[in-house]
Formats: C-alpha cells, sequence, structure tokens
C-alpha cells in the first residue's frame, strides 16, 4: 500500500484547473440510480455533482443494470466548509492516536481518508461515493463506505490482499462499471471515484482538471 499515490502529494497539488462553468445538477432522476441519504444535508449538496459527471454516472448506473446490480450514491458534492471539517476532525483523531507524528506526515496521513480541501475531489463536485446493490440489499465489499484505515484494518484500500471472494468479486464489478463509465478511483478507498478533479486529471495523465473545489 505504500506506492499509493495520496491527494496530498505535490504532483496532484500541481495540476493546472481550468475555470469551468458546469453547473451542479441533481442526480436523484437518474434512471438505475439509487440516491442513499446516509450523508444527506438539507440543502440537497449530497446529491448534486457537476454536469459531465452526473451524464458519466447515469452511463455507469445503465451498464449496472444490464448486469444485475443496482448502483447506488452515497454521496457526491461535499461544500469546502465541510470538507475542511472533516479535514480538522480526522487529522485531530490521528494526532491524538500518534502525538509523535510531525506535521508533513500528519498531513499525508489524513489525505489517506479525507482530501486536503483546497484539492478536494468532492468539493470541487467532480466525485461520487458509490456502492452496489442487489435486490434491493447492499452488497459486501470489503468494508463499509467511509470506513477509515484504522477501523477497517486497512480493507479500505481498493487493492487490499485480504479482501477475496465475493467482495472482491463486488469491488472489480464496481470498478469496471465506473471505469467504463470515464471515472478513476482513488486507491485508498473503494467506493471513491472522481472525473474532472486534479486527482483525475494527474492519473490519466490530462494536462489540466476541468473542475476547481468550489468556495461553498
Amino acid at each position: 500500500m505504500d506506492n499509493v499515490v495520496l491527494m496530498s502529494d505535490p504532483r496532484v497539488a500541481a495540476v493546472p484547473c481550468l475555470a469551468s462553468g458546469a453547473p451542479l445538477v441533481d442526480v436523484a432522476g437518474v434512471v438505475g440510480l439509487v440516491v442513499d441519504v446516509r450523508k444527506s444535508d438539507a440543502g440537497g449538496s449530497w446529491r448534486r455533482v457537476r454536469e459531465p459527471v452526473a451524464e458519466r454516472l447515469a452511463t455507469a448506473a445503465g451498464r449496472a443494470s444490464d448486469e444485475g446490480y443496482v448502483l447506488r450514491l452515497v454521496e457526491g458534492h461535499r461544500p469546502l466548509a465541510l470538507q475542511r471539517r472533516y479535514f480538522d476532525e480526522y487529522a485531530a483523531e490521528l494526532r491524538e492516536a500518534r502525538p509523535s507524528l510531525g506535521t508533513a506526515e500528519l498531513y499525508a496521513l489524513t489525505a489517506r481518508h479525507v482530501s486536503p480541501p483546497d484539492i478536494a475531489p468532492h468539493s470541487a463536485g467532480a466525485a461520487v461515493d458509490v456502492t452496489l446493490d442487489r435486490d434491493g440489499i447492499e452488497l459486501d465489499l470489503g468494508c463499509p463506505v467511509n470506513a477509515t484505515p484504522e477501523a477497517s484494518g486497512g480493507r479500505c484500500y481498493t487493492e487490499h490482499p485480504s479482501v477475496t471472494g465475493a467482495p472482491l468479486a463486488h469491488r472489480r464489478a464496481l470498478g469496471a462499471l465506473m471505469s467504463a463509465a470515464g471515472f478513476v478511483n482513488y486507491p485508498t478507498e473503494w467506493w471513491h471515484w472522481s472525473y474532472g478533479d486534479r486527482y483525475w486529471a494527474w492519473a490519466t495523465g490530462s494536462d489540466a482538471a476541468l473542475f476547481p473545489p468550489l468556495t461553498r
């Protein structure tokens, strides 16, 4: 797992970002997509993403249906203030558990699970946290969505060797669906997929990201 490129990597932060005007759109009406409510907010941000992201999510949902699955959206856009809160709270947890951590190491360890706010794909409206259902039941993909590396024993990592059998098959099915639709995965979180953000640009070799983090 040591060779994973994190959101905190300077190469990711150095990717230039275009000033795209693509709007946030509500994906609640996407055919074949279940919109989970566990991360719901009063303003409905969790079910919104940039329009090109929504189009790709619809493609993935359609293919999932063809293959006997239902794609479940857990979270899309995350307002910048909420992203900062998540980052700071997780950093505080790590600092309390490991007080000897230096500033740089703490920043990198935090970025395994919560993106730094200035480059966060969710705050750009470019990321989705998704999983799979079948027959109305959320499938086992090895650990719960949003499980930390500590709580999951590392099984949140997409390629963790201890994930085998049906959970591994489900992860591979999800990966095939999302990759085919143009998304890239953040390797520390099997559920996190993005399009158009800085991490996507770095992973695909694109010259620039399409969507900067929104200011709110």
